[in-house]
């Protein structure tokens, strides 16, 4: 394994904990948006349709990975910039 891979893990772990805490955020915001309730619906709120908790984890399951992907790959951009490997 390369030294530049190594000495990214903890970097990369960093990342995607903010890239989880960023998408959840941006999520909220966008369910806001789409005029929805304050709180998106959990897969076994009774009271909600199946149409409703199927858009809310498809919306935030696109989120979550645009995001997690955008920050990966800033990442790996400055990690690149700052050693001169690519971390991958």
């Amino acid at each position: 394994m390369k030294a530049s891979k190594i000495a990214y893990k903890p970097v990369g772990l960093a990342l995607g904990a903010v890239s989880g805490m960023l998408a959840g955020a941006v999520f909220k915001q966008a369910w806001k948006k789409l005029g929805h309730d304050e709180d998106a619906p959990d897969a076994t709120d009774e009271d909600r349709t199946w149409g409703e908790v199927l858009l809310a984890a498809t919306l935030q399951g696109a989120i979550f990975s645009v995001v997690k992907a955008a920050v990966d790959r800033g990442g790996a951009v400055a990690t690149r910039r700052m050693t001169g490997a690519w971390p991958g």
